[in-house]
């Protein structure tokens, strides 16, 4: 028997098809998948190829047609939607492409929701609030509305309320994807600087500058995983196992 710890997230055989007007559309084939706690784990791969599909199904946010889930070693087969929700709060924090952030509620709002839906005092989850806030440079901002932030500042905000409970994972689904480049280079030393704290990061996107942050790249093509490299070296010039230059601009 193995020693190796009990992974934070393994996926077996996930399988989603997506149904609508034209054929049938295979967005994740068969995939297998574990990640260890600690680990920063990126998924790359050409739009389409069923990343952000993956990274739905691994969050609870769509149903697999086939295949299991397991969260720190605990089968989510007969996780009710109620109880993914619970999960999405206390376990997993996700970060969206566009932002997600609730309209008419002030960025201090959005950011403790989580955190008292979670059944956090209201003291301390503003403790949490103020200090993510401080953190990533929003001091000041706590009683704007998303609508007068920019896009670097919103996705600063979504990043707060993802990791206001201290969830052991961080799903990040394009969080650079509608950003420009000088928000992006922020997104990527932000998740450096948790990642390096010990939080669990996987990460969908298309930006090879943004994987390079990684310590592991998964290229996703066309429902599969096609490549699996565990990187070394600087993020500037990650070298894979292979000996390959991996993520070159």
């Amino acid at each position: 028997m193995s020693d190796s710890p009990t992974p934070l997230l393994r996926a077996e055989g996930l399988v989603k098809t997506h149904y609508g007007e034209g054929a049938p559309a295979h967005a994740v084939r068969g995939v297998d998948l574990c990640v260890t706690g600690g680990e920063f784990v990126a998924v790359t791969g050409p739009s389409g190829a069923g990343k952000s599909t993956l990274l739905h199904l691994l969050g609870g946010l769509q149903r697999p047609d086939g295949g299991s889930i397991w969260l720190d070693g605990e089968c989510t087969d007969s996780y009710t939607e109620a109880r993914w929700a619970v999960e999405r709060r206390r376990r997993i924090g996700i970060v969206f492409q566009f932002f997600n952030l609730v309209s008419n509620l002030s960025v201090a709002d959005n950011v403790e929701l989580p955190a008292l839906l979670a059944g956090a005092p209201p003291k301390r989850a503003r403790a949490e609030r103020e200090a993510l806030l401080e953190e990533l440079g929003l001091a000041g901002k706590e009683r704007s509305m998303p609508g007068e932030l920019s896009g670097g500042e919103q996705q600063r905000v979504a990043l707060a309320r993802a990791l206001v409970n201290h969830p052991p994972l961080l799903l990040a689904d394009e969080p650079a994807g509608s950003l420009d480049s000088r928000g992006t280079r922020e997104v990527m030393r932000l998740l450096s600087r948790f990642h390096q704290r010990g939080q669990t990061i996987v990460l969908v996107t298309h930006d090879a500058r943004l994987a390079s942050a990684a310590d592991r790249v998964i290229s996703f093509f066309d429902g599969r995983i096609a490549d699996d490299a565990e990187l070394t070296g600087t993020p500037s010039r990650r070298v894979g196992t292979s000996g390959v230059l991996e993520l070159k601009d």
